[in-house]
């Protein structure tokens, strides 16, 4: 089969690799489309450890199963395989499974290729009407909804519904539209660059800015660098909430003296639960995320080409997906 193989800092190469083969339990799936992801984009860097070369990296898919019994059905991809058995996976947190593997990190290859294995319980069936290139966006939408759902949950009822996102790209216009989804009507994104800042108005229906010195009850920081972790400390209210999503970095800028006089709560959040991929799946279904048509899709053979036009912020639309077969 071909895929998009990382060679090496800033090195893609499509080529033939081995065919993906299912285990005991795995369904075959001809990816259809699959997103470049901002880990992606930090293991093309060489700032991703976990991911060395050669790897193919790729985690938010959709596509067709091959063969057996659910021959035929579409699907969307959970790209996190559990253990089903441990303390964590047993109270429905998947996501903090010590045994956790996620496709595009070892021993799992990514979906930047024509075809991955995958188990049954990580995919989800999606309807006719649903275009595959919009049922790859629930992976990315649903670490947004996760993070979205942990702050309201940690929010004080006393306090307004009112919040700030930190950054324009995918995870933070996935923010965005699911805090509007559990009912908060009052969001800001905020994002320095000009191009995307535009593109987050003028096309996805957002308020941007490119700065504030309001202040938010509720912070979701979909950066993660030290600078947007500083901003995130000083833009929160006292009492209010940040969760944190991106990871750009492992740099100061968390105000610990500020957050404990305040009393403000900080929350790490990594990926989803199994329930929180299937809510954003079908909130992707229904419409209740939006029309989702802020992306633009490119053959994956093109897929080198993709990654250094991001890498040059030459891309205005919040995600680029990928077709393999195209």
């Amino acid at each position: 089969m071909k895929a998009l193989v990382y060679q090496g800092i800033e090195t893609l190469d499509f080529t033939d690799v081995p065919d993906a083969v299912p285990q005991a339990g795995e369904h075959l799936i001809k990816v259809e489309a699959v997103g470049i992801c901002g880990s992606d984009m930090h293991a093309y860097l060489g700032h991703d450890a976990r991911r060395p070369a050669p790897l193919i990296l790729g985690h938010e898919a959709a596509g067709t199963i091959v063969g057996g019994t659910f021959d035929g059905m579409r699907v969307t991809v959970n790209p996190l395989v559990n253990c089903k058995t441990c303390p964590a996976c047993v109270a429905g947190r998947e996501n903090l499974c010590p045994d956790r593997q996620i496709i595009s990190m070892a021993p799992r290859e990514g979906a930047f290729a024509q075809y991955v294995a995958m188990p049954m319980s990580n995919l989800v069936e999606v309807p006719d009407d649903v275009p595959l290139e919009k049922a790859a966006l629930t992976e990315p939408l649903a670490v947004s909804w996760h993070a979205a759902r942990l702050a309201l949950e940690a929010l004080h009822p006393a306090m307004a519904r009112r919040a700030l996102v930190i950054g324009g790209g995918a995870i933070g216009l996935a923010a965005a539209l699911s805090l509007k989804a559990m009912g908060l009507n009052d969001v800001t994104i905020v994002e320095p660059d000009s191009a995307r800042c535009s593109f987050l108005v003028n096309h996805a229906g957002q308020t941007a800015v490119a700065a504030t010195d309001l202040t938010f009850p509720l912070v979701i920081d979909a950066v993660g660098f030290g600078v947007t972790r500083a901003s995130a400390s000083k833009l929160v209210q006292p009492g209010g909430v940040i969760a944190h999503v991106g990871l750009g970095d492992d740099g100061p800028g968390f105000d610990v003296r500020r957050a404990t006089l305040q009393e403000i709560t900080f929350i790490g959040t990594y990926t989803y639960t199994a329930t929180d991929f299937r809510d954003t799946a079908a909130a992707v279904f229904d419409g209740r995320l939006g029309p989702l048509n802020w992306t633009q899709t490119r053959s994956l053979a093109d897929g080198a080409s993709a990654f250094a036009e991001l890498r040059a912020g030459k891309v205005a639309a919040p995600k680029i997906i990928l077709a393999p077969w195209s």
